[in-house]
């Protein structure tokens, strides 16, 4: 019986000769086409098994296009894409700062070889999304490092995702399901108490156990926390042991 060929879309910010090269080392093995406006990445949804984002040698010290980039990887976890980057090795660490949701997407590093570029695409359609059967809770926040710490504690028990704005989360849970969600008490913009309104109010969200993230652990700040009637709510000077409890106790 013959493979099925996988299809693939690169996404580029200009393509050049080495995309070109990049492209030309895949076609045969798979099905690629090339994409330069992020609008359409969603649109490719169903015709696309990998997007395979190749990234700017600039792309840490350009500020554009590192908001660019985030928005590329919104857009891709929100459809549940399956994604590998190809990038500076120098710049990978930094770019984990910046954004922490692509901390387990394949990675591999420039140049790149067609004996490791194979390999690195099938590691991205077969590993996308975390281990099945684990529930899955999105954490939101607008630290980086702290939602990064947070996915690291609790990966191994259960399929974390970070997003890092409140309409994020909002957009994020009417693309794919969470079975509960640890959310930032105090953020920019968009705050915890408005995220757990607005998911309320949303029949496919309503149901959802929302956790309150709090810094403040006085008995004002925690009645105020509970007036809002969450599920719950976790101090953030909580220990990794601590919050695996409490997570368990809530999800089994």
């Amino acid at each position: 019986m013959a493979t099925e060929v996988k299809n693939v879309a690169i996404v580029v910010f200009q393509y050049s000769v080495v995309v070109k090269g990049i492209e030309r080392k895949m076609t045969g093995a798979y099905n690629v086409e090339i994409i330069e406006d992020f609008t359409l990445i969603k649109p490719h949804a169903d015709r696309t098994d990998v997007y395979v984002i190749y990234l700017p040698e600039d792309v840490v010290e350009d500020t554009v296009k590192l908001e660019k980039f985030k928005h590329i990887v919104n857009d891709i976890n929100e459809i549940d894409g399956k994604m590998l980057l190809i990038g500076e090795n120098r710049f990978h660490r930094e770019l984990l700062s910046f954004v922490p949701a692509i901390k387990y997407k394949t990675w591999l590093d420039r140049p790149v070889e067609m004996e490791t570029l194979q390999p690195a695409i099938e590691k991205a359609y077969i590993s996308a999304g975390g281990a099945s059967g684990k529930k899955r809770v999105l954490i939101v926040d607008d630290d980086p490092s702290f939602a990064s710490m947070v996915m690291e504690w609790i990966k191994d028990v259960y399929q974390a995702d970070i997003v890092t704005a409140g309409m994020q989360a909002i957009k994020f849970l009417l693309k794919k399901s969470a079975d509960l969600i640890l959310l930032d008490y105090e953020m920019p913009v968009v705050d915890g108490p408005q995220v757990l309104q607005m998911l309320r109010e949303e029949p496919e969200t309503a149901k959802i156990p929302v956790i309150f993230l709090t810094g403040v652990g006085t008995k004002e700040a925690v009645e105020r926390v509970m007036a809002l009637k969450p599920d719950g709510y976790v101090l953030k000077t909580t220990t990794r042991e601590d919050l695996l409890n409490y997570l368990k106790g809530k999800l089994g």
